[in-house]
């Protein structure tokens, strides 16, 4: 039976499956990044199975393919928020020299997933399903234990090199069939991951995941998050599939859980008394704005919320939600009204302050959208997100170079994402700044892993006759990092393919 993968279309739900299937045969599910965080670790991985560097190139490949489809959601109030939130976790990890990404997914289906290289993706089915931050903290941490114990990447290095080399080959035939249109590849890439995850999961799976819930457990506990999230959040889910008889929810068919599974943790989290800290303000206003942002396109989400307020009044994450519904629907007016009173009540909220920026100027008032920002920026300097929009409305405002100000500011102090380097490369383009344009598309090319293209954009970066001394010196320094990383690269692969240490 052909797999439901339409090519042309690329379903979101297929090609989630397809990499979930895929996960399970790549090595390890995540590894240390280089001290660098874009340019990758050239070492020595001769006793692994696998090099850290491999986990993490294949992670990026991963990565920059659900880019490409669209599937992650390039929203930076989300995204500041996953990223906040994974990070409280992962700094309980001792000793540990992980770098981690994560990213909410464009679906609906509640699941979760960890990559190689530390990438950890959340569906924002999932986000809407937890009924606390705790319950979504939990699932992180789940995944965080799946990446520090190297759950695949153990299985993969008692199979030998020949398993990441076929793994490695798979999804190298899969990503080229998404390009070229060719569906025979894709098919056979997909056969041949569901055969081999089902065989993984006889293998380990079981033991993992009671492990990866022990160690979750532990993480969660120390960063100060109710440890009975875990069981709670088991037994929603199934409580939901029985009752809504639409089959059991992609999370617990990708971590299948079993009653003794769900007493254990229960047990488990009642040994631990942790000092439990308030659920921050954020979680429930971002759980509202990925129901939204993270619909369909084309879907209209107000009659969902004018169906609560039928049964009483809506909270303020609820009239969020609520109004980022009526922006998206194009009733700006509306959505900029419900803002200001909602921003008023909540002056010192950067997530309230930038969708009211947002919304302002979505209604044609980019007079008050920009002192909005500003104000707001003023209060919580190098906020992401608030930055983010500022620059965006500067861009469209005609004040490029004071955009590309704010945002290399910003960046020089917060790791962006490659979509954020990729605004950043605009803002310098439209500021005139050629140079620095090409070199921040260099830097987005690295942040997906291709270090040619990298080069390219590097080498039109130093022909530009308008440099300074200052820029040439810095570009200079970028190309001779990236050329010497490319090298070794080169020679690596070398060597594996001749077989030699």
């Amino acid at each position: 039976m052909v797999h439901p993968f339409v090519l042309q279309k690329f379903a979101v739900r297929s090609l989630i499956v397809l990499i979930a299937a895929l996960v399970m045969l790549l090595p390890g599910r995540a590894a240390a990044q280089s001290a660098s965080a874009d340019l990758p670790n050239i070492g020595s991985g001769a006793n692994s199975a696998l090099t850290l560097d491999d986990e993490h190139q294949i992670g990026r490949m991963v990565m920059r393919g659900l880019r490409d489809q669209g599937l992650v959601l390039e929203d930076p109030e989300a995204t500041d928020y996953i990223q906040a939130l994974g990070s409280r976790i992962t700094s309980q990890i001792p000793e540990s020299e992980q770098r981690f990404t994560f990213f909410v997914v464009r679906e609906a289906g509640v699941n979760a997933f960890a990559l190689p290289g530390g990438f950890v993706g959340v569906n924002y089915g999932l986000i809407t399903a937890t009924a606390n931050e705790s319950q979504l903290a939990s699932v992180l941490a789940h995944e965080i234990a799946h990446v520090t114990q190297r759950h695949i990447a153990r299985a993969i290095q008692a199979q030998g090199r020949s398993a990441m080399t076929s793994a490695a080959a798979m999804l190298a035939a899969i990503l080229i069939g998404m390009t070229t249109g060719s569906a025979d590849a894709v098919q056979a890439g997909i056969a041949v991951a569901q055969g081999a995850m089902a065989q993984q999961r006889i293998n380990f799976t079981r033991a993992n995941e009671y492990e990866a819930d022990r160690i979750g457990i532990s993480f969660l506990a120390a960063a100060g998050f109710d440890p009975n999230g875990m069981p709670d959040f088991f037994e929603t889910l199934n409580r939901r599939s029985g009752l809504s008889g639409s089959g059991v929810p992609e999370f617990l068919r990708t971590h299948p859980v079993t009653a003794n599974r769900i007493a254990e943790s229960r047990d488990r989290a009642a040994q631990i008394t942790p000092e439990v800290k308030l659920q921050t303000a954020s979680y429930e206003f971002v759980r509202e704005r990925v129901r939204v942002l993270g619909a369909p396109s084309g879907s209209d989400l107000r009659p969902f919320y004018a169906a609560i307020a039928d049964r009483g009044p809506l909270n303020a994450a609820q009239r969020y939600g609520e109004a980022l519904a009526r922006l998206e629907a194009g009733d700006r007016d509306l959505a900029a009204s419900a803002l200001i009173e909602l921003s008023a009540s909540q002056p010192q909220s950067p997530l309230l302050q930038a969708a009211l920026g947002q919304a302002l100027f979505a209604a044609g008032q980019p007079d008050l959208a920009r002192p909005t920002l500003q104000r707001a920026l003023a209060v919580a300097p190098r906020n992401v997100p608030l930055a983010i929009r500022y620059a965006e409305v500067l861009l469209q405002t005609g004040s490029a170079k004071e955009a590309h100000a704010v945002l290399l500011d910003l960046f020089n102090n917060v790791p962006p994402t490659p979509e954020q380097i990729r605004l950043t490369a605009l803002a310098a383009s439209s500021a005139g700044d050629t140079g620095d344009a090409y070199y921040y598309m260099g830097e987005y090319h690295l942040s997906s892993g291709d270090l040619i293209l990298a080069i390219k954009q590097l080498e039109l970066a130093l022909a530009d006759p308008d440099i300074t001394s200052v820029q040439r010196a810095r570009f200079q320094a970028r190309m001779k990092e990236v050329r010497e990383a490319l090298v070794a690269s080169g020679k690596r692969n070398a060597r594996e393919t001749a077989g030699r240490p």
